[in-house]
């Protein structure tokens, strides 16, 4: 199939693209890499009037640090962070995240802002981000504001974002030397949706101990503070009946989905933990 008729508008500032997205009479889409909403063109899941292209946005190619923290321009690319264009405070996991998305092909053209906005429950960055304490940066005609990951994700498909809003940055804290990281997803084959992914970021110098059950089918577990049952001390490495639990209140009932979640959350504890 092909996608229906539609308006093309490429501005060159945010504050353009807002405006542009402002007006109530058509349904306006924004587009980066393409590489979620292609398909869904395609397949006239989505039928905008307008698509407005965010790839001439110089702005939204950005990468700045502080002491503190690391952003993320929303039209960096899966490949800059993979290829290490982009510096990485999280000591690797960032580039780490990004080279397990889909095959190179995708990720040369897929952005980080682009996924985040998708809000696929299977997503790698909506997963790993949240175990990393990330926020988004949220841009509209009133302003910036922001939002945890995994308050940003409202469902399948899914996100905060009001009419003629726009992700315009990804804030990743700094990792300290004493954090410990470890991020598994279970896939049919490489480059497939992930089936299941567990990850968990301890950062004693910062206080910090997370856990994310995500491709559940809909919005991240989180635990943002998983201390009292992630113990690194012991070979086992958590308790199974909290991430059961979490699991059936989040409607997932079946045994062997249940079992597949928590053997990768526990991967990626053992990852996490095994020095």
């Amino acid at each position: 199939m092909k996608p229906v008729r539609f308006d093309y508008r490429r501005p060159t500032d945010v504050a353009s693209a807002i405006a542009l997205a402002e007006r109530d009479d058509l349904n306006v889409k924004f587009i980066a890499g393409g590489q979620s909403l292609g398909p869904m063109l395609n397949l006239r899941l989505a039928q905008p009037d307008l698509l407005i292209d965010l790839t001439g946005i110089a702005e939204l190619k950005q990468v700045a640090q502080s002491e503190h923290a690391l952003t993320i321009g929303a039209c960096v690319t899966h490949a800059d962070i993979e290829d290490g264009r982009v510096p990485d405070a999280a000591r690797g996991a960032l580039r780490s995240l990004a080279s397990g998305i889909a095959y190179r092909a995708v990720r040369n053209r897929g952005t980080i802002g682009g996924s985040i906005s998708h809000a696929d429950p299977a997503a790698d960055w909506i997963a790993g981000l949240a175990a990393l304490g990330a926020s988004v940066v949220i841009r509209g005609k009133n302003g910036r504001t922001s939002s945890a990951i995994e308050d940003f994700v409202t469902g399948v498909f899914e996100n905060a974002l009001a009419p003629g809003e726009l992700v315009e940055a990804i804030r990743v804290p700094r990792m300290s030397d004493r954090a410990r990281w470890g991020f598994y997803k279970v896939c049919r084959k490489t480059g497939d949706f992930a089936h299941a992914i567990g990850a968990v970021l301890e950062d004693p110098a910062r206080g910090v101990c997370r856990a994310v059950i995500g491709a559940t089918g809909s919005k991240p577990i989180v635990w943002a503070d998983a201390s009292p049952w992630l113990d690194g001390r012991r070979a086992d490495g958590f308790d199974q009946q909290v991430a059961r639990a979490a699991l059936e209140a989040h409607g997932v009932h079946d045994a062997v989905r249940q079992q597949i979640h928590i053997a990768a959350l526990r991967r990626a504890f053992l990852q996490a933990f095994a020095s």
